[in-house]
């Protein structure tokens, strides 16, 4: 079914390729040119479009976190403001910004990469590519820098 997120990889062989498709809101994974693996995923909403084309994953962090989209925060850890756009929200005078959580972040353009994230079920991030937990650390542990991605409508 199209909920569906699986991972059949293991102890398969083959350079790995990552194409995700916006219309269907899916990230295949490839070892050569063997499907190995579907997950479900939330992209670029209007105006934010997830970027079309080739690419290459240029960083991994396990632990990474937005550096334009997030909170700002008191110093007791209450939140001020959610869900903030830096370069739009003025911050307010003795808080901090604190990034927005992106798990497995595997960076391809610029700003934009594959991380662990909510999934409403349809097209609703600032442009990365967001999949359920279990697929990020799953998709983070296949690839290496350099794995080629493609995004395709």
């Amino acid at each position: 079914p199209d909920s569906v997120s699986y991972w059949d990889g293991n102890g398969v062989s083959g350079s790995p390729k990552i194409i995700i498709d916006v219309s269907d809101q899916k990230a295949y994974f490839y070892r050569d040119n063997h499907l190995v693996g579907v997950s479900k995923v939330s992209s670029g909403k209007d105006g934010h479009d997830t970027p079309l084309g080739d690419f290459k994953i240029t960083q991994k962090n396990i632990d990474h976190k937005s550096n334009l989209y997030g909170n700002y925060v008191y110093p007791d850890g209450t939140i001020a403001q959610k869900d903030v756009d830096v370069t739009k929200d003025p911050q307010p005078p003795g808080t901090r910004f604190d990034g927005a959580p992106m798990p497995f972040f595997m960076r391809f353009h610029n700003g934009v990469g594959m991380h662990a994230g909510f999934l409403p079920g349809f097209a609703a991030s600032h442009g990365c590519v967001r999949m359920p937990d279990q697929m990020a650390e799953i998709y983070f542990q296949n690839v290496d820098l350099k794995t080629p991605v493609t995004v395709r409508r």
